[in-house]
């Protein structure tokens, strides 16, 4: 379902907020099926988290990918669409845009502790209004753990180079394609020297890392959506199972059969 941009909105549900009255609002929402809300932006920040199941969020030249357990900031202004994958779970919250100005100026994952998700539990609760002193520590709380927490590589950066922009739309379409760098280069009009300098530079990342973080990005997607593994790293372009596993251990700490179900530590 389509969510027009004019209204402020959260993934799933709705929940609107004006930038006046209390600089915080939140809510926790639940959904049974995809969802999809086109490009739009408020004046307040939000920050929206999972509980179960994933949201993917598209942000300028960006997409950003929020499994269970985690949570994304986008300050206020910042254009963005969002997309559910399956049943999902969690929460958002609306920050007044004076309050924004201590925290993050850009976009950023975090993994989300028990005491934030307690806070924005409670939050959620509140009927709107002027916040008493008790609401209003809860409210900084939530705030304390944003600031806190360590930013999650839970994005992927797009070129702007025209030659590596056809190349990563390409591989965006065919994720198996394993073609060596020096093939794409061919394929695209560069030299292999010409495209490692330029994907580092307008990427922060290496074509294979680039190719993996794209990977492994679509993975958690295929998991939240309940694709069994072994299709997953088919579609991958892994030559088996163990193989994308390894990868995925290696970039998320856990197997995918784990990563959608494990609990934050406090």
């Amino acid at each position: 379902m389509n969510q027009s941009p004019s209204a402020v909105t959260i993934v799933p549900g709705d929940l609107v907020v004006s930038n006046e009255g209390p600089f915080l609002a939140a809510g926790e929402l639940r959904q049974p099926a995809p969802r999809v809300v086109s490009t739009h932006s408020h004046p307040r920040g939000q920050l929206m988290g999972a509980l179960n199941g994933l949201v993917s969020v598209g942000i300028a030249s960006q997409q950003w990918v929020v499994p269970a357990v985690h949570a994304i900031w986008i300050p206020p202004h910042v254009e963005h669409s969002v997309r559910s994958f399956g049943p999902f779970s969690g929460w958002s919250v609306f920050i007044s845009e004076a309050r924004c100005r201590d925290l993050p100026a850009s976009p950023r994952a975090i993994r989300t502790t028990g005491l934030l998700r307690e806070a924005v539990h409670r939050a959620g609760a509140w009927a709107g209004g002027p916040l008493d002193a008790a609401k209003a520590r809860i409210a900084e709380v939530i705030i304390d753990e944003l600031i806190a927490a360590q930013a999650e590589p839970l994005h992927l950066p797009r070129p702007t180079d025209s030659a590596l922009v056809k190349i990563t739309d390409a591989l965006t379409h065919n994720l198996a394609d394993n073609r060596r760098q020096e093939e794409w280069a061919a394929w695209a009009g560069v030299s292999a020297r010409t495209m490692s300098r330029r994907f580092v530079a307008q990427t922060g990342l290496t074509f294979g890392r680039w190719r993996q973080q794209a990977r492994m990005l679509a993975a958690l997607e295929r998991v939240a959506d309940g694709m069994p593994v072994t299709r997953i790293a088919l579609e991958l372009g892994y030559e088996n199972v163990s193989a994308f596993i390894d990868v995925f251990r290696d970039t998320f700490g856990t197997t995918p059969g784990r990563y959608m179900a494990q609990p934050a530590t406090s």
